[in-house]
């Protein structure tokens, strides 16, 4: 599996949200250990998306869904994951997700039921059907990162 250069993620916390160092979480999979579980494979590839590794998201798509290629916006901040849901069933795995994301001036979430698969000791991410829903927070309202701050002295600032 390709390696993306990670190395200014040193040190920090994992995108992913788990509380953990990127090496010790995320970064580990995204440098070739294959994730365990379903849901620590959904963990990498939201990591994946919020540090642009392209690579690492088709690597971990599977062959029969994979697309040709992954054209991303650059101009997307993802900005938190929570993990509603996941579940395990032999080498078939489900994981019901949030992610909440920023593109310009305008916030989204996106709530997605991804399926898995395992194959030779590999997770892999097989489809999943994202519901996207625009969201408009106020200057007064939680920030939508999950830092429990308000909008206006977070992310809203600018």
């Amino acid at each position: 599996m390709p390696s993306a250069d990670t190395s200014s993620c040193a040190g920090k916390l994992c995108p992913c949200g788990s509380g953990q160092h990127y090496s010790a979480c995320c970064g580990r999979y995204h440098g070739g250990v294959p994730a365990l579980t379903p849901e620590a494979l959904m963990r990498s590839r939201y990591s994946a998306f919020a540090l642009d590794l392209h690579d690492y998201l088709l690597a971990t798509w599977h062959a029969s869904t994979r697309p040709t290629a992954l054209e991303l916006d650059e101009s997307t901040r993802w900005v938190r994951l929570e993990v509603l849901d996941q579940r395990q069933d032999g080498d078939k795995g489900r994981v019901h997700f949030r992610a909440t994301f920023q593109e310009g001036r305008r916030w989204a979430v996106l709530e997605e039921n991804s399926r898995f698969v395992q194959e030779a000791g590999r997770w892999f991410y097989v489809d999943g059907k994202p519901v996207i829903e625009r969201i408009k927070p106020g200057r007064n309202d939680a920030c939508p990162c999950g830092s429990g701050r308000k909008f206006k002295s977070c992310c809203g600032l600018g």
